[in-house]
């Protein structure tokens, strides 16, 4: 390998780690941070990305691209290229960014549900019908559970005599809630323990 081509992978893999190494810290931290300041404005964008916050994300990276020595600059664009698909809702185009950075894709289960989430809530700058037809499928949506409820209801109190259409729908609207919150919780159970089993393989 010539001297220039292995100082460029070295200089990839050193920004590499400083991510990696940045990556506990709070965001008032990596904001106040110079010595890596590009690692840390990267770590904002990602973060931002999982709040779904396309302009802040997009913000960030450029600040750490334009702060980032020209043998980082690729490896970033590649990281901002995937978090903004994520941002953005953009299923395909985050699959081909996160290949290109060597990682694991998604899973299709991870990829349906985003681009579910892009149908009910469009990225900011989605045009109007876009936004409509979202509102329209939440509604459909709240509609469809609501009927499940009243549905369990009605059947659970069938054998005791049956259920008032109202009391069957606060009960519905009761479990669905419950449900709703059940599986939250044991989504943000998984995202934390694969969090901790990627810091671990580092």
């Amino acid at each position: 390998m010539a001297p220039k081509q292995r100082q460029i992978r070295i200089e990839q893999k050193g920004a590499v780690n400083a991510i990696q190494a940045l990556e506990s810290r709070s965001d008032e931290e990596l904001e106040r941070e110079t010595k890596f300041k590009s690692a840390a404005l990267a770590i904002l964008g990602a973060r931002a990305s999982e709040r779904y916050d396309a302009k802040a994300a997009r913000d960030y990276f450029r600040r750490a691209i334009t702060a980032a020595r020209p043998q980082e600059r690729m490896q970033i664009r590649r990281m901002a290229d995937a978090s903004l698909a994520l941002a953005e809702r953009r299923p395909s185009d985050l699959k081909q960014a996160v290949e290109r950075l060597g990682q694991a894709p998604p899973s299709s289960r991870q990829l349906f549900l985003l681009r579910l989430m892009g149908l009910l809530v469009p990225p900011p700058g989605a045009g109007v019908l876009l936004r409509v037809r979202g509102f329209f499928l939440i509604v459909m949506l709240v509609i469809l559970l609501l009927a499940v409820g009243f549905g369990l209801i009605e059947l659970i109190a069938l054998p005791f005599g049956g259920e008032s259409i109202a009391g069957s729908l606060l009960y519905g609207f009761l479990l669905v809630a419950a449900a709703i919150a059940v599986l939250a919780m044991l989504g943000r159970r998984r995202q934390a323990r694969a969090k901790a089993e990627r810091a671990a393989a580092r």
